[in-house]
């Protein structure tokens, strides 16, 4: 048994400890808990995909269907279930077991708890105590009865005497007992056809036996053959986690340095954005300030060139007003109103007290002279170059990593080598090819007994067969030889040899029945009992819970099968649970329970969860202290766009002058309302000259305000922005550098702490494929590798060897001998009475009027 322990310590190799990763497991969580609010989520997992355990394919199917002769099997068992509707004893036959345990004794059996055990025991077997106590009567009273009916007979008793008395229904007791005969016979025959098909079934199923025998040889040579391979391919996935692992630490840089940088990117690119974004206000404030000091100048010029205008134009107005058509009283109001709407000919804004912003100009002017920009872009650019750095820093922990990684398979290898289990399998596989050689010389044997097996039933049935023979040919010789018209006395020979047939028969049936009645109860005590008490609790497997009884065995020993192949009878393996994983074609790992004799959880804690590579990772270092967000000249930048001077223009002077419009009256409406009141006149000079004077007004709007208000409007909007802009420009660029300086100081001072939770689940991320390797070895250990359907196979093939056919085929020989054996008794009875028709007698009846009937 040197091989199966080999075979067994192998397999456990590769299964993790459920202890330590739930320790494990329980860990974790109190550690994420307390740090739950700061620290994010590892991210998942990627999968791995180790691919598909090489697998075993099994050539035996354990399943019989009878076919025909099923149809016998089945009426077998509804007769023993009628014979024995029991459930199965289970806690009868525990008990038994147990209080027998140091064997037999007489005396013991006077104790009460004993004869209770008796007597629930005879209440059991009371279906086949009293079969069997018939099936004893007949034996026992058969040849005796059969001696005093010959001795009977002799003495012309008991229808010995050959004289026959008249009968009026003579013709219908005689037609009675003939087809009772024929009947009987009938039945008789149908037993031994029964009988014989269940004998003949017995050699056609040793052929079956020899396949079952070997296919589950053959795969048990595919499971000993097929096991190293799948060992090798466990070992061999190790590979793919490493390769992983190791990708993962070519682009530790990426991925540890992005996870760090995107922990700290909460805090720094948020400031580096605001930096951004006052860089575009200063563009934008120069941009404003130029349109300010260009609107400015525009409409400076054009207030003094629109004054002068509008001086001319009221100066002209007013003449044309003192013509003296003026003065005729029906034009006089119309003059008086214009004259009066004169004053409304001049400018509302004065811009020339308005100072300009030449001076914030120039200062902007300096300001934008170093690109804030560019500065901040190089503190991104600094920032985003982490991955490069901690590539860089982690260069002597990722090799260092990646010998623990190659010592790591090194181990796994060099354990999986430490034991010779080609060798040992190889040496398994002698024994099966030596053990099916040793089987298969026993063929000729088995089949010799078959056949002299096959010859004594066929002789046993014979005798039935010679007892049919002889009522058969009696009743053919009877019928076909009797004469209605011939007396008993002048009966024919053929009628009387026929009922000298029946005679005979009815001897050689007192001459068999009881041998042959004894061969019925003996099977049908043994095979019966064997099909209640051992084929159905073993195709219902509750044979296998009296098996696992704890402490069946031995009051010390609890489990039998784990003391017999561990030698520790406390592991909870039992015989059932292990036909089930088999019978599911679960691994042997699993359906032996090895974790429990081999504990492989130190094994892997020095190997892929082993301190060395904690302590490698514990080590990782990053420094981020060169990383610089902003440098000084951004800073100076940014104080000097602050005190440029945009917060000192006065904005409220020009917001008012803005406000209040080019002129004080819409040029427009003035000339529109002039040349209403110029068609009040009456049609001359005057009316032509007004008219003039409003085109002239329209004329100086269109080229002299329309301008200035397009000016005005930039203005307003530059002045606008600007003071936006303004507003607490100081306090913005002041929080502005806090923000960076927080930023430098958290990457200064705290990257520390980031760096070690990134780390810390970067290491998870990588443990996690080793994770997912250990987990996939137990589960292939536990479903693919070593599966042991063949061993539930065995299991299956005996039952149906040793139930299907052998013990329904005897029990339906004795079914069919032994209704054989019952119908001969009324088959006897059926005989006498019938020969007496048949036979010629010595002497008859004789009546005076000379008339007989003897019909």
């Amino acid at each position: 048994m040197l091989w199966t322990r080999w075979l067994v310590l192998l397999l456990c190799w590769g299964a993790t400890s459920g202890e330590q990763q739930a320790d494990e497991r329980d860990r974790a969580p109190a550690e994420v808990r307390a740090d739950s609010r700061r620290q994010r989520s590892p991210p998942p997992v990627e999968p791995l995909d180790f691919g598909f355990v090489p697998a075993a394919v099994y050539d035996t199917h354990a399943y019989y269907e009878p076919g025909a002769v099923g149809i016998l099997f089945h009426m077998v068992h509804a007769f023993l279930y009628a014979v024995q509707p029991n459930s199965f004893p289970k806690d009868l036959i525990v008990k038994v077991i147990q209080q027998n345990m140091g064997g037999i004794k007489i005396e013991e059996w006077r104790k009460p708890e004993n004869v209770v055990l008796l007597l629930k025991w005879i209440h059991y077997e009371a279906g086949f105590l009293i079969c069997a106590t018939i099936g004893i009567l007949i034996v026992v009273l058969t040849p005796i009865i059969g001696m005093c009916f010959c001795v009977c007979r002799c003495c012309e008793n008991c229808g010995g005497e050959m004289h026959q008395r008249q009968r009026k229904n003579a013709d219908c007791q005689r037609g009675f007992y003939t087809a009772s005969l024929v009947a009987t016979s009938i039945f008789i025959v149908v037993g031994v056809l029964i009988a014989y098909a269940a004998n003949h079934n017995v050699s056609i199923q040793i052929k079956s036996t020899r396949r079952l025998i070997n296919t589950n040889m053959r795969d048990m040579k595919t499971f000993a053959n097929n096991t190293p391979a799948q060992i090798e391919y466990l070992t061999a996935q190790y590979t793919t986690a490493k390769n992983k692992v190791l990708s993962e630490l070519d682009n530790i840089g990426p991925l540890l340095g992005g996870r760090i940088h995107s922990q700290l990117e909460k805090e720094v690119v948020p400031s580096l954005d605001t930096a951004l974004r006052m860089a575009g206000a200063m563009r934008e404030t120069k941009e404003a300030l130029e349109n300010v000091s260009s609107s400015l100048e525009v409409l400076q010029e054009g207030t003094g060139q629109l004054q002068a205008r509008l001086t001319g134009e009221r100066a002209s107005l007013s003449n044309t007003l003192s013509d003296p058509a003026c003065t005729n009283g029906a034009v006089s109001p119309t003059c008086n109103t214009i004259r009066s709407t004169l004053s409304q000919l001049g400018i509302s804004a004065d811009y020339s007290k308005l100072r300009d912003v030449s001076h914030a100009l120039d200062n902007i002017d300096t300001v934008l002279k170093t690109d804030l920009t560019n500065i901040v872009q190089k503190g991104y650019s600094s920032f985003n170059d982490t991955p490069r750095l901690v590539k860089e820093q982690t260069k002597n922990i990722v090799s260092g990593v990646k010998g623990t990684l190659d010592k790591i398979g090194a181990e796994i290898n060099g354990f999986s080598k430490m034991f010779p289990v080609e060798a040992s399998l190889a040496n398994f596989t002698i024994f099966l090819n030596q053990g099916l050689k040793n089987i298969e010389s026993y063929y000729p044997q088995i089949d010799q007994m078959d056949f002299y097996r096959w010859i004594g039933c066929v002789a046993v049935l014979c005798l039935v067969v010679l007892v049919l023979a002889f009522n058969i040919l009696g009743l053919l010789c009877g019928s076909c030889g009797y004469d209605k018209q011939a007396t008993p006395t002048t009966r024919g020979c053929l009628s009387n040899t026929g009922g000298n047939l029946l005679m005979a028969g009815v001897g050689f049936s007192f001459i068999f029945v009881w041998v042959l009645m004894a061969m019925v109860t003996t099977f049908f005590i043994v095979g019966g009992n064997v099909e209640k008490l051992v084929c159905e609790p073993l195709a219902n497997r509750q044979l296998f819970k009296i098996i696992d009884t704890p402490f069946l065995v031995h009051p010390a020993k609890k489990n039998f099968l784990p003391g017999m192949l561990f030698q520790n009878p406390n592991i909870d393996l039992t015989l059932g649970s292990m036909y089930r994983d088999c019978f599911e074609n679960n691994g042997l790992y699993h359906a032996l329970q090895l974790e429990t004799m081999f504990n492989i959880n130190s094994f892997l804690n020095r190997t892929v969860y082993n301190n060395d590579l904690a302590k490698v990772f514990e080590s990782v270092q990053v420094d981020l202290q060169h990383i610089t967000l902003l440098e000084q000249a951004g800073r100076d930048n940014l104080i000097n766009f602050a005190n440029s001077g945009i917060g000192q223009i006065d904005y409220e002077a020009y917001l008012a002058e803005v406000n209040k419009g080019v002129t004080l009256v819409d040029l427009l409406s003035f000339s529109t309302d002039l040349e209403a009141q110029a068609d009040q006149l009456p049609r001359g000079a005057l009316e032509n000259a007004l008219k003039g004077h409003a085109s002239s007004i329209r004329q100086i709007h269109r080229e002299q305000v329309v301008p200035m208000e397009q000016a005005m409007s930039t203005l307003s909007q530059s002045i606008k922005q600007l003071q936006r802009m303004s507003s607490d420009l100081p306090v913005k660029v002041t929080n502005i550098l806090s923000a960076i300086d927080a930023a430098e100081y958290l990457i200064t001072n705290n990257a520390s702490h980031v760096v070690k939770q990134e780390t810390k689940g970067y290491v998870q991320s990588l443990v996690g494929y080793f994770r997912q390797y250990t987990e996939w070895v137990k589960n292939s250990l536990t479903a693919e590798v070593a599966q042991c359907k063949p061993i539930s196979n065995i299991v299956d093939s005996m039952e149906i060897v040793a139930c299907s056919f052998i013990v329904d085929s005897v029990n339906t020989f004795w079914f069919g001998l032994g209704g054989c054996c019952i119908l001969l008794i009324p088959s006897i009875i059926f005989s006498v009475k019938l020969a007496k028709y048949y036979r010629r007698m010595d002497t008859e009846d004789v009546f005076e009027d000379g008339q007989e009937n003897w019909n």
